[in-house]
Order: C-alpha cells, then sequence, then structure tokens
C-alpha cells in the first residue's frame, strides 16, 4: 500500500482489520453477542456477494458472475475450478488461533477446507516456482501501490509444509464462509499474523518472486514476512527459513 497514506488511513485500516479479524473466528453465538461492539470493515468495496449454491457472485444490478478460480504464471497447465470443483477437493476440518496485529488472540476457530497440495496436484508448478501470490475479488476503496484488489504472497514450500497448517478454507463452524469472513475462499495461516489471511480469494500466480502485499504497501511497518511471535501462541511454530 501507498507509503503516502496518512497516519489517520493508517490507524482506521489497522482497526477495521483487526476488528474483521476478531469476528472472522468466533462461533455463531459469540458473533450475535459481539457484533454490536465489533461492527465488520473491509478495504474492500461493498459490491458484491457470494451465492455457495449457485457458485456465483451476484452485483448489486442483480446480475451474476460464475466464481472460477484462476490459476497462472509459471505453469505449463494454467486452468480454472470451479467452486463446485474446490468443494469437491479432499476437504478437512481444522481448529486454530488467530492473530491480529493489535496483539491480542482468539482461540480455536473451526475452519473447513482443503490443503495448499490439492492446487499442486492439479497445476503444478514449474521448478522455478517458489511463491504463490494470491489475488482476491473485489475493488479496495485505495490503491497503495498501485493495486485495486487484496494481494498476498507465501512460499510455496510453506504452503506445502504440515507443520505449519496452512488451509484454503471454504467453511467456518461447518457452513460456507459468509460474505464478511471472506466468501468464498480464504487463506487460514495460523502461524502468520493475521493481514496474510487474504479473503474472497479468486486467483494464484505461481512466481519466481514474492509480491508485497495489499496491506504492506499501505501500511510499509508491516512486512511481508509475518510470523506470529512465539510468546503470542499456545502451540510453537514449527522452524522456517525467513523470505
Amino acid at each position: 500500500m501507498a507509503s503516502s497514506l496518512g497516519n489517520i488511513r493508517r490507524r482506521t485500516l489497522l482497526l477495521g482489520a483487526s476488528i474483521l479479524g476478531t469476528m472472522a473466528i468466533l462461533p455463531r453465538w459469540a458473533m450475535a453477542m459481539a457484533a454490536p461492539l465489533f461492527p465488520t470493515r473491509t478495504v474492500e468495496l461493498d459490491e458484491f456477494r457470494f451465492d455457495p449454491a449457485a457458485g456465483n457472485f451476484r452485483m448489486p444490478d442483480g446480475t451474476t458472475v460464475p466464481y472460477a478460480f484462476a490459476i497462472d504464471g509459471l505453469t505449463d497447465t494454467p486452468g480454472k475450478l470451479s467452486y463446485a470443483e474446490l468443494a469437491a477437493l479432499p476437504q478437512v476440518k481444522q481448529v486454530s488461533d488467530f492473530h491480529c496485529v493489535e496483539g491480542w488472540s482468539v482461540n480455536d476457530a473451526p475452519w473447513g477446507g482443503f490443503r495448499f497440495a490439492e492446487l499442486i496436484r492439479l497445476v503444478p508448478p514449474l521448478p522455478e516456482a517458489t511463491w504463490a501470490v494470491f489475488h482476491s475479488h473485489g475493488t479496495t476503496r485505495s490503491h497503495p501501490g498501485g493495486l485495486d484488489h487484496y494481494v498476498e504472497s507465501f512460499p510455496i514450500a510453506d504452503l506445502l509444509d504440515p507443520g505449519l497448517n496452512y488451509l484454503m478454507a471454504l467453511q467456518l463452524d461447518g457452513h460456507p464462509l459468509p460474505h464478511d469472513r471472506g466468501a468464498p475462499l480464504r487463506v487460514v495461516c495460523p502461524f502468520d499474523l493475521a493481514y496474510k489471511s487474504i479473503k474472497f480469494v479468486t486467483g494464484m500466480t505461481y512466481s519466481h518472486s514474492p509480491q508485497d502485499g495489499w496491506w504492506t504497501e499501505a501500511n510499509p511497518i508491516y512486512p511481508l514476512y509475518a510470523p506470529v511471535s512465539q510468546k503470542r501462541l499456545r502451540h510453537a511454530s514449527p522452524k522456517r527459513r525467513p523470505y
């Protein structure tokens, strides 16, 4: 995000992201209790909804756009997967903690989805591809660094590390992700700070290098590499190399 954003905007974005982080992992009864105190905010313009039954985005004018998860970049076999095809992949359930950049954490979020390895199996990267860059649906309110949508990067080796528990989440608490939690798909990264947990995911690009994410462009104090400090973790993070 552009370093030219003012301090007020940065604080506002940070607060909004941390509030969203809280809401994203609370069980339904807790969300209902907390809603008046923690309104959901997001950096995207509120101009779409996802219908999991139809697998479509619904736009304000009533038109629909079929969801497609695109995989491109450094691969010989680029392609797209529908929502139904993602839901048909081997699914796993995962209970993991969520850590906000403000310093608080919420424990035991019940996610459901599939592992990144399933995408590798279907669309393998070329040997020189060492990073996966994820892209979100929806235009953002500001365009830091020229980005008009949310972006995040992860080393492919980390995404495949079973100890790090990265998950491509389609569900929360046994139900399709609601809009405020990032429907139809988000990346869950239990050992990274919450701004890495990209929502509304519609695509992934295999790359030989990382790309600074939308949040990092807007708030340069938050780097691409965002591990949660060990003192905040209930379970020690597996050892991994720096980016």
